[in-house]
């Protein structure tokens, strides 16, 4: 994933919230037959308060990974969609498409069965705590054999990144104006964009605003700032 400056993240509270609020992620690695994804729900381990995730896979995905020998890249993909050009000030401009992701990779290590079927028991409760009547999964009819065949089953692992690359491409190079419109036609609907899109925009330029706001107050009436980066061009 090409970097920007103007649009990577690199505060970890808020990776860590990206990563918590988007757990369905794609694992890729290259194995003996070459590239190979898989998709698993991932949560961030509880026992961390960095960026080290937990998940599984189940077997034989962990062998054709090679999982616990090779570097396995994480994506997380946020909220994203389409911006048609119509929702931009008059002039020429090009649609693009916004989003939010984070790519973690690094050589994970393999959990015990232990810590496997503790990851399960998460992962469990995390999904069905949302529901009326969660069934978590040492519930009836579920017994302990059931359980710990589908333990044994998968392959846990822990991955702490040695390389984290994460963007959050949200019209950072518009203007107030049309940044604005394109929150206001996003929360309007748009058959092609994440509904959660237009809350990810707002919160992101509240804080560019913010800052900006905090540095003309730190320069003082008179004073003139710093002349602004140039705006990066648009990303289709």
């Amino acid at each position: 994933m090409r970097q920007n400056p103007s649009f990577t993240v690199t505060d970890v509270a808020e990776l860590r919230r990206i990563l918590d609020e988007n757990p369905w992620m794609t694992l890729v690695s290259h194995g003996p037959d070459g590239l190979v994804a898989s998709h698993y729900a991932v949560l961030l381990d509880d026992d961390h308060d960095d960026l080290t995730v937990v998940g599984h896979v189940g077997k034989p995905d962990d062998a054709i990974h090679g999982l616990g020998q090779h570097e396995l890249l994480v994506i997380a993909q946020g909220p994203h969609g389409y911006i048609s050009p119509q929702w931009y000030l008059p002039g020429p401009n090009v649609p693009t498409w916004n989003y939010v992701a984070v790519h973690l990779s690094g050589i994970p290590e393999i959990l015990t069965p232990d810590e496997n079927l503790r990851v399960l028991e998460r992962l469990v409760a995390r999904f069905e705590s949302a529901l009326p009547q969660p069934r978590l999964m040492w519930q009836p009819p579920n017994d302990e054999e059931f359980v710990r065949r589908l333990e044994r089953g998968t392959v846990g692992f822990r991955l702490t990144p040695t390389k984290v690359v994460a963007k959050r491409k949200l019209s950072q190079n518009k203007p107030d104006a049309t940044v604005d419109e394109v929150i206001v036609q996003l929360e309007a609907g748009s058959p092609y964009a994440d509904p959660r899109l237009a809350g990810e925009m707002r919160r992101a330029h509240e804080t560019l605003r913010a800052a900006r706001d905090a540095q003309v107050r730190l320069n003082g009436p008179g004073e003139v700032s710093p002349a602004p980066s140039p705006r990066p061009v648009e990303e289709l």
